[in-house]
């Protein structure tokens, strides 16, 4: 897709909040500091729209960026480590399964995860709630400009074991310094809202 116009629609923690026109909405999940925000600019060829940050735990709205009056591209909250009471982290954990659960216009998810480690406890509860509610995943191996090329396959093996992925679930190595991988993931997201 040609992406030329993209504006942060609504930001939101309930429903009231989000938008209402009933546009097809792709959302990006993911633990901490995965690199989400990065992988939205990328996409969408910004450098700052959606905020990034050393720090994890900073995005911790629902924050949704219209992309070409198409669809809806959804920056989640990271789950697991952030530096906020647990009361706080329980909160953005209920606002994120609700809207998972919820969100009529959902019509699929990009599941982030660090291709240099292993899928955490985090990351497979969080493949496994998604495949439970029926969702097709398209995984974006981030961070692949960190490994030499010829560890990618082990390094996606080794994803797509922990994960014990399932027929039609796909995994797209992706950089945001090298923007590798946004041509691959534009297809996915294509296929997706048609």
């Amino acid at each position: 897709m040609e992406v030329n116009n993209v504006s942060l629609a609504a930001v939101g923690v309930k429903f009231e909040q989000y938008p209402s026109d009933g546009k097809p909405e792709v959302a990006f999940v993911g633990k901490s500091n995965v690199g989400k925000s990065t992988l939205i600019n990328a996409m969408i060829r910004r450098k700052a729209l959606a905020r990034t940050s050393s720090q994890p735990g900073k995005t911790r709205t629902i924050n949704f960026y219209d992309v070409e009056n198409i669809l809806y591209f959804v920056d989640l909250p990271g789950y697991g480590y952030a530096k906020a009471p647990k009361s706080e982290i329980d909160k953005w954990g209920r606002m994120i399964e609700d809207y998972l659960y919820r969100r009529e216009t959902l019509r699929g998810i990009i599941l982030l995860i660090d291709i240099r480690h292993e899928p955490g406890k985090n990351d497979i509860m969080m493949y496994e709630w998604l495949k439970h509610y029926g969702y097709d995943i398209v995984i974006a191996a981030t961070k692949s400009d960190k490994i030499n090329r010829s560890q990618l396959q082990k390094h996606i093996s080794v994803i797509k074991k922990t994960l014990k992925l399932r027929e039609g679930d796909v995994i797209i190595p992706f950089s945001g310094t090298a923007k590798t991988g946004v041509a691959e993931l534009w297809d996915e997201i294509e296929k997706m809202i048609d």
